[in-house]
């Protein structure tokens, strides 16, 4: 536990998220405090605190060759003090990842840019009240091809096919995920070869991690999804590359911000087949 004037840091634990969520609705993040123990349960870091508030917090969730850097944040009325440099160096001695990543906000780019961090690409996020797709792909039956409800079996695959088109090994994450919200994969002569999660987040639900061997296999799951939660508040953060912002705005997805993606260090490729991309985030703090 280190010591700095009124100032103490620890490590970030389950007792600090209420503290944790003042300051991210504070900053007009939508977080909910289950999505603070989502991200908590698979994550370490750390927590300012003075005079027994939480003042800032800093995460680093490792996904094997590469840890994501997230939930960075200062107190507004602590600004200015050095604090937000401070936790993010403490927060980076818990882990040994080949390759950083986190998304940036215009207002941090500086501290990460000094760093060491360099951008890679644009994440843009779109949220709004969904509206259905004109062409949704019903479920398949039995075991024909097509689209699927994924069953806790499919967890090993699925995060297989995540870590060839992220990069990471999420396997935790999926897990997590498939406990708490909806994973849709479509099949191939019995094989995975996309899927969607739609789980609750914020304001509503998010659609994400996407992935898929092209724009157009990504479109069928998240066609599907769309029109199930039409009505309902929605949000999807994708990327520039993924060319999907237009088609998502025809359904009620407006933009609606983004950041910067930045990385240190290069991790090398997890399959040298790279069989799927990624078209849809988990979140902005899990990439």
């Amino acid at each position: 536990m280190l010591t700095d004037d009124t100032i103490i840091l620890e490590p970030f634990g389950p007792q600090h998220i209420s503290g944790a969520h003042r300051l991210s609705k504070a900053a007009n993040w939508p977080h909910r405090e289950e999505d603070w123990m989502l991200f908590q349960s698979l994550s370490r870091g750390l927590a300012m605190i003075e005079k027994g508030e939480v003042v800032a917090t800093a995460l680093t969730t490792p996904f094997g060759p590469v840890a994501t850097v997230n939930m960075i944040i200062v107190d507004e009325r602590m600004r200015g003090r050095g604090l937000g440099r401070k936790i993010m160096s403490g927060v980076m001695e818990l882990a040994a990842p080949q390759e950083w990543r986190l998304i940036a906000t215009e207002e941090g780019r500086p501290l990460y840019e000094k760093l060491g961090f360099e951008a890679y690409g644009d994440v843009v996020q779109h949220q709004g009240i969904a509206k259905a797709a004109t062409q949704c792909e019903p479920l398949a039956a039995g075991d024909a091809d097509g689209l699927h409800l994924a069953a806790p079996a499919d967890a090993g695959a699925i995060a297989s096919l995540d870590r060839d088109a992220s990069g990471m090994d999420r396997s935790g994450l999926i897990e997590a995920l498939l406990s708490m919200g909806q994973i849709f994969v479509l099949r191939e002569a019995g094989r995975i070869t996309g899927f969607a999660v739609l789980r609750p987040f914020g304001r509503g639900e998010v659609l994400g991690p996407v992935a898929a061997a092209d724009a157009g296999e990504a479109k069928r799951l998240m066609s599907h999804i769309i029109s199930h939660c039409e009505g309902r508040f929605l949000r999807v953060d994708t990327t520039a590359g993924t060319g999907l912002s237009p088609w998502l705005e025809q359904h009620g997805l407006t933009l609606a911000g983004g950041g910067t993606a930045m990385r240190l260090g290069k991790a090398e490729p997890v399959s040298p087949t790279m069989n799927a991309r990624t078209f849809a985030l988990a979140a902005q703090a899990l990439g």
